[in-house]
């Protein structure tokens, strides 16, 4: 499989319409495990104070990532396939809330 981003934006109002997209595309996505693996998602402010994402997917085809995106219900505006990685730190972990 390849690497992809996807980056959707200015989709959500609230974190509570992400989270039920996400629940959505976490199903599909077990559905389609031979095409796509949803590997993570960085959750941005968009200007318009809407809310985008980043999107880091394995998958077989950008046509399989598409699919994938418009069986749960969202967009991908851009699709492309990562040349490479290079990782300087890891992912800092978000702080428990207590």
């Amino acid at each position: 499989m390849n690497l992809y981003t996807i980056r959707r934006r200015d989709f959500w109002g609230t974190p509570e319409e992400l989270q039920a997209t996400a629940a959505k595309s976490a199903q599909v996505g077990a559905e389609m495990t031979d095409d796509v693996r949803w590997i993570r998602t960085y959750v941005v402010q968009e200007e318009s104070g809407k809310l985008g994402t980043v999107c880091i997917y394995e998958g077989t085809s950008i046509e399989k990532v598409r699919e994938q995106a418009e069986r749960a219900g969202m967009p991908a505006d851009e699709i492309t396939l990562v040349a490479d990685t290079v990782i300087v730190n890891p992912d800092p972990v978000a702080a428990v809330q207590a």
